[in-house]
């Protein structure tokens, strides 16, 4: 038998992604006997945050049902309306297509595997969700970063972002709120955007999985219901709002105008149907969740603006620590204005103290 290795794609050579990877770390001083807190991802479910009962109990019915089956590659009829119509709540007009994704992970994948060429890039924020790099290193793209304004309250510098798009430049990617700074956009940054977006014929990807948990009790806006014609992508889906991430329910919503967003859809719809469907059963639980009780949204908007604000009070008490406080979503990211690096710093904490 050949001992040569078997090697993986050159792709994967580049690919991390940061919330996941310290696991491993983590795994190890674990056998070492230390208690462990893992603050590393976004799951509420492993908090005091339990999952509304008619949402559990709507997947539950689908399957006793015998709705295990397959589903249509863009999703069930009934969640496809519900989302709709949710996002015509919100403004969104022009809406082109809907699909139901596994989580919005998928989502995000297939829209940008369906856009970016080899060599390309897309206007990114930093800091933001790493499965987004982690996506575009998989597609060997070209890092295009844009930089978060601290100062700003995390807000993006717009002539920034004007300054790096060139002719490879594809994309924007808008996370609002975002993960992990709980920054929100204001609404002048957001039209700012869509100009931006409109003068060099680029698709917007605006992620707001978030959009329902504002803290200090402002609504979101969301960046399409401000522009029809610009082409959108808007992300959300039941993970954080809803507290089902397990349930892996994402969808994207296309808005603007149909003729340039056309061949687009037609790739994005090809990659839907080579995966199959997202997961059956649990798609039943979206039109519950979207238009039935919402009583559960001000109890956890109270619960993590409290604990935002004990977070913050805490943290910048610390010496060489400091974070501006987030106005949604459940993340504070805060700096640290010491001498080792990021990555010595969180090899330190969770070896030290348990905490990743």
């Amino acid at each position: 038998m050949s001992s040569l290795l078997i090697h993986p794609a050159h792709r994967t050579a580049e690919i991390t992604y940061a919330v996941r990877d310290v696991v491993v770390l983590a795994e190890k001083a674990a056998k070492r006997g230390l208690e462990m807190l893992y603050l590393n991802i976004g799951d509420p479910n492993v908090f005091d945050f339990r999952t509304p009962p008619h949402i559990v109990e709507a997947a539950y019915q689908a399957m006793l049902q015998n709705k295990n089956g397959y589903a249509h590659s863009s999703g069930i009829k009934e969640g496809l309306t519900a989302i709709e119509k949710d996002a015509e709540k919100k403004g969104i007009r022009n809406i082109r297509d809907i699909f139901i994704t596994t989580g919005v992970s998928e989502a995000i994948d297939l829209c940008l595997t369906a856009l970016v060429n080899e060599g390309e890039n897309v206007l990114a924020p930093s800091p933001g969700y790493p499965l987004y790099g982690a996506i575009l290193k998989k597609l060997n793209t070209v890092d295009n970063l844009y930089y978060l304004d601290e100062s700003n309250g995390w807000q993006p510098n717009v002539e920034e972002m004007a300054s790096k798009i060139n002719a490879k430049t594809r994309a924007i990617i808008l996370i609002n709120p975002n993960n992990p700074t709980g920054s929100v956009c204001s609404k002048e940054v957001l039209e700012k955007i869509i100009a931006l977006a409109a003068k060099h014929n680029l698709i917007i990807f605006a992620d707001e999985i978030y959009d329902k948990l504002l803290l200090d009790g402002d609504v979101s806006t969301s960046l399409a219901s401000l522009n029809s014609d610009v082409p959108v992508i808007t992300f959300n889906g039941l993970s954080k709002s809803y507290l089902v991430p397990g349930f892996r329910i994402g969808w994207g919503i296309v808005s603007g105008d149909a003729a340039l967003l056309a061949p687009y859809i037609e790739a994005v719809n090809k990659l839907l149907r080579a995966r199959v469907c997202a997961n059956h059963p649990m798609q039943y639980a979206i039109k519950p969740a979207l238009e039935g009780d919402q009583s559960h949204l001000a109890d956890m908007r109270y619960r993590l603006a409290r604990r935002r604000d004990l977070t913050c009070k805490m943290l910048n008490s610390i010496p060489e620590i400091s974070v501006v406080k987030p106005l949604g979503a459940f993340y504070a990211f805060a700096s640290l204005h010491i001498c080792a690096t990021d990555d010595e710093f969180v090899r330190a904490l969770i070896e030290e103290t348990g905490a990743v």
